[in-house]
């Protein structure tokens, strides 16, 4: 049976830390959970294989920046595979580092993005690779994303990690990892489903 692990729900913070163990210092006001710029990323303190992971989250209206410089995150799966968060509303056609890109891997089928200032929803469903008993991978991870209930990404095969995780190389399960890119991105209930 499938087992839903809450890893943050109003104040609830204590399932995340920062990458060196120590307690996150993000702001947690008013049930979100918003990147203050500088105190770096952080990670579940549980980690995991199979897995569909929910969140939302809500991007700064920055209207003097452009490209990665406007409203920067990312939500690394296994710790190793980022799904770009970027304000990229109306931009057309998508790709590969806009927002729910598999950061410069994957572009995805559709901008479904919404204005700044709005929550938007990311339900990613990872298949973890599988491997063989001297370690080779046998079968890379597969992800299927939904952006704002849009599927963006349709069981996606991810041949290698994306840069900037905790881990350069696949693994079999990982901790989710959010990033602090040096803008207030806020997040807000974010849930694991063990699969």
């Amino acid at each position: 049976m499938a087992e839903k692990i809450i890893l943050f729900d109003r104040d609830k913070i204590n399932d995340f830390v920062h990458l060196d163990g120590s307690e996150i210092k993000w702001a947690v006001e008013y049930g979100n959970m918003t990147v203050v710029p500088g105190t770096g990323n952080i990670i579940s303190k549980e980690t995991f294989g199979d897995a569909q992971l929910h969140l939302e989250f809500r991007l700064p209206y920055m209207p003097d920046r452009e490209g990665q410089f406007r409203a920067n995150s990312g939500v690394y799966i296994h710790g190793c595979y980022e799904v770009q968060v970027l304000d990229s509303y109306g931009k057309f056609p998508p790709a590969d580092d806009d927002c729910s890109a598999i950061y410069n891997l994957l572009t995805p089928e559709i901008n479904a993005c919404l204005p700044p200032l709005e929550w938007q929803t990311y339900d990613l469903i990872i298949r973890a690779p599988r491997f063989n008993a001297d370690g080779s991978i046998k079968e890379n991870a597969r992800l299927t994303a939904l952006h704002n209930g849009i599927v963006v990404h349709n069981n996606a095969e991810l041949p290698r990690c994306t840069p900037g995780g905790t881990s350069g190389v696949p693994l079999t399960e990982g901790p989710v990892m959010l990033q602090d890119h040096g803008d207030p991105v806020c997040y807000r209930n974010v849930w694991v489903m063990k699969l």
